[in-house]
């Protein structure tokens, strides 16, 4: 979640610093959507690269206009004996939210959401640790046996197979956590990688990723890395997605060139940061230490911004006094815009660093051996 939401600052930055041009609109942190996602693309799933990688489901996310795709991609296991749960959207009275997936010892609930693969609504049935390896279900997963040998055959049965995206509300998926998906959100787990934050972020820049312009059939559905959207590694889907917007969308209804969002002049127009959620590695004093300083840091950007809109009001009373003509107060403000966005690059950049030195060190797996899984 963490890592997820320091992107996404990131990512704010860049958008409202590309004044004329900037592809991207505000980002959707904390914020409803008034309508559901896409249904899911049909696509195959790429080659697995190598031993100790988890496929992790492509899904529909929002970048404040629109939907766009993010590939589904294989990512390393942050440490041994690691699942991933994926993130899903559900309808929560007034809208839909984002939930975001997290890597943990036991798979929680992603909204009962068939996103194939091993990821079928609960749980996964694409593969399993055992003694320090991962064994791949070669009835889900798409494994040369030649190179990855620890694999195994479980045939999927009686499964009802859905391409709804999204949790409750009009149409969705009607299905609830059960207690031990409950208990592994509470339970020790960790955030996006590193390696799914800069594949997010390559999806959200690429305009073809975006519903508007694929109309649900992302032409990059899935990619055997993250992030590598060239070459044979990339698959496009094969079958899109319902998608219907409302008609009021405001996509629907703009110029394609006002699409992007007006940059904020004044730190006082920027969009507030969602409420960070709480630190859980499992060690009570290690999550206390770093709350502390994400806390920390918080306030002294807080107080960074207050310093900076007051120095930008103090500009503008003295421009009153002066009776300042038109051509004075665009310059003054075009100053004003340059600083805020030099502010925000400058905290994005600190909310990140801090986030990578938060990150758990990478565990390797011990010395791989020639084992059959245990039954």
């Amino acid at each position: 979640m963490r890592a997820h939401y320091c992107s996404r600052l990131l990512l704010l930055v860049v958008a409202m610093l590309a004044l004329a041009g900037a592809a991207s609109a505000q980002i959707g942190v904390g914020v409803s959507v008034s309508f559901g996602p896409p249904e899911l693309p049909v696509y195959d799933q790429p080659l697995c690269p190598g031993d100790g990688y988890i496929w992790t489901p492509g899904y529909w996310a929002w970048d404040g206009n629109d939907y766009y795709w993010v590939p589904g991609t294989w990512v390393e296991a942050p440490e041994v004996g690691f699942l991933w749960t994926p993130g899903w959207w559900g309808w929560e009275g007034s809208g839909f939210f984002f939930h975001e997936g997290f890597w943990g010892p036991t798979v929680g609930f992603y909204g009962g959401i068939d996103y194939g693969f091993g990821y079928f609504g609960h749980g996964y049935e694409g593969g399993r640790w055992d003694n320090g390896r991962f064994f791949y279900n070669r009835s889900v997963n798409n494994v040369n046996v030649t190179v990855i040998h620890n694999v195994y055959n479980t045939t999927i049965v009686n499964r009802s197979v859905t391409r709804v995206s999204y949790n409750g509300g009009n149409g969705g998926v009607n299905v609830r956590a059960t207690s031990e998906e409950e208990a592994a959100a509470r339970g020790r787990h960790i955030p996006p990688v590193a390696a799914q934050t800069r594949h997010m972020e390559a999806a959200r820049g690429n305009p073809e990723l975006r519903a508007s312009a694929n109309h649900g059939k992302p032409p990059i559905a899935a990619t055997a890395r993250p992030a590598e959207f060239t070459g044979g590694g990339a698959v496009a889907a094969r079958e899109g997605g319902k998608y219907t917007p409302p008609p009021n969308h405001a996509e629907n209804n703009r110029p394609a060139e006002s699409n992007t969002a007006r940059p904020p002049v004044h730190p006082n127009e920027i969009p507030p940061a969602a409420k960070n959620a709480p630190y859980n590695t499992g060690n009570p004093n290690l999550d206390k230490k770093y709350q502390q300083q994400q806390d920390k840091l918080n306030a002294k950007q807080d107080q960074e911004r207050a310093k900076l809109q007051q120095k930008q009001e103090q500009d503008h009373q003295k421009m009153a006094k002066q009776q300042a003509d038109d051509a004075r107060k665009q310059q003054v403000e075009q100053q004003h815009q340059q600083q805020t966005q030099q502010q925000m690059q400058k905290h994005a950049q600190q909310q990140q660093q801090l986030q990578q030195r938060q990150q758990p060190p990478h565990q390797s797996a011990p010395p791989q051996h020639e084992a059959e899984p245990k039954r």
